[in-house]
């Protein structure tokens, strides 16, 4: 169990509402803002990573999006892309003023469905210094097609069916139909693929994380099938390490090494593993690939970046 070590609870607004996150302090100027992946919670989606980060040196801030843990929003347990690339933003705006925290070295990271934030994060927000991708979804609709392969024909109409009932209905104001994130193939859940029996080591491992709610209102998913993250990747601005599992079943290593190449001056790395191997088996060599790439571009800030002017 990570040790976390002095971290305080904080809060940040998003156009109202309150997005609550883990601060942890750091000792060298440079920040690392973080989130979960698709319906992961701050703790289980980052407690691991935040720890390793602040023990040389970064502060880090690990939020919530809003609708998720504890953070506000009605109604609860629904993603929408748009209104967390905004709760990104805010997070990065809070991150900048942090108490020891230099606005010029201020970097992301986030994995699976949130990794794929990265590639649109890094093309358009000029106050990030870095960026990492960790087992992105660059293309999910070649994942949800994938993802057809490990799903019985049943099962995938009445998660589609379940995703459209929700959405009419969320049109008359009824609570969100939820879905668990994964289960069993011919269960009705957003992922049934092999990479499914390692989340719970992985992310919750001994139910560390009671609290966690790992369900999502079904019409989240239908909506995520059609986003195609990895499009940004020529266009990404500053440093980005792309970090894939060459057996990844889930986000799919090979449109995340597309999108990699794609963009300019990107790093790649590749480990051998499936979706959550950086959280077991791959755990130390990806925390040595990504503390490296974050001393490399967060402890050798450019002057001129510093003043806050960037081409």
């Amino acid at each position: 169990m990570p040790e976390y070590g002095e971290r305080e609870k904080v809060r940040f607004d998003v156009t109202g509402t309150e997005c609550v996150a883990w601060h942890y302090p750091g000792t060298n100027g440079a920040c690392v803002i973080m989130a979960g992946g698709f319906g992961v919670t701050k703790e289980p989606g980052t407690d691991l990573f935040a720890a390793r980060f602040r023990d040389y040196g970064f502060s880090v801030l690990a939020f919530d999006y809003r609708h998720l843990g504890e953070s506000g929003g009605q109604p609860r347990q629904v993603v929408r892309m748009r209104e967390q690339l905004a709760d990104w933003s805010a997070a990065i705006g809070f991150a900048a003023g942090l108490p020891g925290v230099d606005p010029a070295r201020l970097a992301i990271w986030a994995f699976s469905a949130s990794g794929g934030y990265v590639f649109s994060l890094a093309a358009r927000d000029r106050r990030l210094a870095a960026a990492i991708a960790q087992t992105p979804n660059a293309d999910n609709l070649a994942a949800s097609r994938n993802a057809a392969r490990y799903q019985k024909p049943g099962a995938m109409l009445r998660f589609t069916a379940g995703g459209v009932l929700d959405a009419l209905g969320s049109l008359a104001g009824r609570p969100p139909r939820l879905v668990p994130l994964g289960g069993a193939p011919g269960t009705v859940a957003v992922l049934t693929t092999p990479d499914v029996a390692d989340s719970g080591p992985a992310l919750n491992p001994d139910g560390r994380y009671p609290d966690w709610q790992q369900a999502v209102a079904a019409r989240s998913a239908l909506r995520l099938a059609f986003w195609l993250p990895g499009r940004w990747a020529a266009r990404v601005r500053c440093p980005l390490l792309v970090l894939v599992c060459d057996q990844d079943r889930s986000a799919l290593a090979g449109p995340a090494v597309r999108a990699a190449r794609r963009a300019p001056g990107a790093e790649l790395v590749r480990l051998p593993g499936g979706h959550y191997a950086p959280f077991l088996d791959g755990h130390e060599q990806t925390v040595a690939a990504e503390l490296s790439f974050l001393r490399r571009h967060l402890l050798a800030v450019d002057p001129v970046r510093a003043t806050g002017s960037r081409a």
